[in-house]
C-alpha cells in the first residue's frame, strides 16, 4: 500500500530503490506515529472533521497498534512502503471508511517530521542520562584519586604536574559543553510541525495548538514552509550535538589507549575487560577504548555528511531527505553504546602509582622551580633562565612538594562545583 497510489503501476525496481531502509527504519517511528495520529484524530474531532464516536474508535484502533508494538507483534510487511502507509491501512481494514479519514488535514510530510521531532527529543533525554552516569563516574573517580600525581603533557613531551584528579574532571566537565549542544539541539526540535502539511498548510481550519498540547511540544513551528524546512535542520542539530560528544569520548579513549601503555602505566584494566594476541602472551590490549575511539570518529562524520545531503536543497519537500534516517538512526545507537561501554569500563579501572620515581619525571618539577624562585623575589625571566642553566648543567633536583591553591589546580579541584554546574546544564 502506499499513500500516494493512484492506480498506476510503479515498476519494481524504482519502488526498491525509492523505498529504501524505510521499513527496517520505520519501526523506530511507529510509537511516535501512533502517538501524533490519535494527537490528529482528537483535533480532527475538536473542529468537525470526525464525530466523537468516529474519535473514539480510531484512538483505540490506534492504542491497541501501540500496544501490539509494545508487545512485539506489529511489523511492517513487504506490502508496506512505510509505517505511515502500514498504520492507515490497518486503520482502514478495522474501521472502513472511517480509518480514511485520519489523513485528513495533513500530509505524510508533516506525518514524517512530527514522528522525527518526537523521536529525537525522547533520544535525546537517553543520551543526556548516559552521559550523566558517565559524568557522575568521572567525578567520584576524580575525588576518589585526587592526590595521584601524573605527568602533564604538551606535544607529548613530559611538561608540568597533573593527577588523576584532574585528569578525570576534566572529562567530567567536557561533558557539560556537550550537554549543552544536545540542549540546544531539544529546543530546536522541540517545536511543533504538525498541521504543516506538504509545507504549504491546508484549508481545513486546523487546531495546530491543540496537537501541540497534547504532543508536549514547548511551542508550534508557526510558520509552515519553515515547518517543512525543519526536516534536515533538525538532524544536523542533533547530529553536531552528538559529534561534541563523540569528540569528548575519542579523546578520552585515546588517553586510556597511551596511559595502559608499558610506555606509560598509568591506569590497567582487568583481564576480562581486555584481550590479547594470537602470538604475543604477554599483550593486553585496550581493544573496547579503541572501538570507542574509531566508532566515535565515525560518528564525527556525520555532520558533514547530513550537511553535504542537504546543503543544495531549495525550500520545499524533497525526497533526499529520506536518507538522513539511514545515517541519523544507526549514529545514535553508535553513539549511546560507546557512552555506556566507557562509564562501564571505568567502573573497573585500576590506578597504578608506582611511576613518579623514574627520572624522566624529574622535570615535571621545573616550573615549580621557577615558581619558588619568583615567589622569594626573582624576576619570572631570571628565575627560568636560572632553572633552564641548572637543568643545562645537569644540576637540577626537583622538590616534588606541591601547593596548587587557585580554582580548578591540582589542589582544588571544584568538583563540587563542577557538579553544580553539570545540574543546571542537565535541567
Amino acid at each position: 500500500m502506499k499513500l500516494w497510489d493512484k492506480g498506476n503501476t510503479v515498476a519494481q525496481n524504482v519502488e526498491a530503490f525509492t523505498v529504501g531502509k524505510d521499513r527496517e527504519l520505520d519501526i523506530v517511528l511507529a510509537k511516535y506515529d501512533l502517538l501524533g495520529s490519535i494527537a490528529h484524530a482528537q483535533m480532527l474531532s475538536s473542529i468537525g472533521l470526525l464525530n466523537q464516536e468516529e474519535c473514539d474508535k480510531l484512538t483505540s484502533a490506534l492504542d491497541q497498534m501501540l500496544q501490539k508494538l509494545e508487545e512485539g507483534s506489529f511489523v511492517i510487511g513487504r506490502e508496506f512502503e512505510d509505517i505511515h502507509s502500514k498504520i492507515e491501512f490497518e486503520l482502514t481494514q478495522q474501521l472502513g471508511e472511517i480509518g480514511k479519514k485520519i489523513h485528513s488535514g495533513r500530509s505524510r510530510n508533516d506525518q514524517v517530521l512530527v514522528c522525527l521531532h518526537l523521536f529525537m527529543k525522547d533520544e535525546i533525554q537517553s543520551i543526556k542520562k548516559l552521559i550523566s552516569s558517565l559524568f557522575q563516574r568521572l567525578i567520584a573517580l576524580s575525588e576518589k584519586h585526587k592526590e595521584k600525581v601524573i605527568p602533564g603533557y604538551t606535544h607529548l613531551q613530559v611538561a608540568m604536574p597533573s593527577s588523576f584528579g584532574l585528569w578525570f574532571g576534566a572529562y567530567a566537565e567536557s561533558l557539560i559543553d556537550d550537554i549543552y549542544l544536545l540542549n540546544a539541539a531539544y529546543k530546536i526540535c522541540d517545536q511543533n510541525p504538525l498541521g504543516s502539511a506538504a509545507g504549504y498548510g491546508s484549508s481545513f481550519p486546523l487546531n495546530r495548538q491543540m496537537t501541540t498540547d497534547l504532543l508536549g511540544f514547548e511551542t508550534l513551528k508557526y510558520n509552515v514552509v519553515a515547518g517543512q524546512m525543519s526536516r534536515g535542520k533538525a538532524e544536523k542539530s542533533l547530529a553536531f550535538a552528538m559529534a561534541s560528544v563523540a569528540g569528548t569520548l575519542s579523546r578520552l579513549a585515546m588517553d586510556v589507549c597511551l596511559y595502559m601503555s608499558q610506555n606509560f602505566g598509568f591506569l590497567s584494566f582487568p583481564d576480562e575487560l581486555t584481550t590479547g594476541s594470537s602470538i604475543m602472551p604477554h599483550k593486553k590490549n585496550p581493544d573496547v577504548f579503541e572501538l570507542i575511539r574509531g566508532r566515535c570518529n565515525k560518528i564525527q562524520s556525520l555532520p558533514q555528511e547530513l550537511v553535504l545531503i542537504t546543503n543544495n536543497l531549495p525550500s520545499g519537500y524533497h525526497r533526499d531527505l529520506q536518507l538522513l534516517k539511514e545515517s541519523l538512526f544507526p549514529t545514535i545507537e553508535s553513539l549511546k553504546s560507546c557512552l555506556e561501554m566507557t562509564e562501564f569500563m571505568f567502573e573497573h579501572v585500576q590506578v597504578n602509582t608506582d611511576f613518579l620515581n623514574d627520572e624522566k619525571y624529574d622535570y615535571l618539577y621545573s616550573v615549580e622551580a621557577v615558581n619558588k624562585e619568583v615567589m622569594q623575589g626573582l624576576p619570572f625571566r631570571e628565575a627560568y633562565q636560572k632553572v633552564g642553566k641548572s637543568i643545562q648543567q645537569g644540576e637540577f633536583t626537583p622538590d616534588k612538594s606541591l601547593d596548587h591553591s587557585h580554582e580548578g589546580s591540582l589542589g582544588n579541584l571544584c568538583n563540587a562545583q563542577i557538579e553544580e554546574k553539570f545540574k543546571r546544564a542537565f535541567e
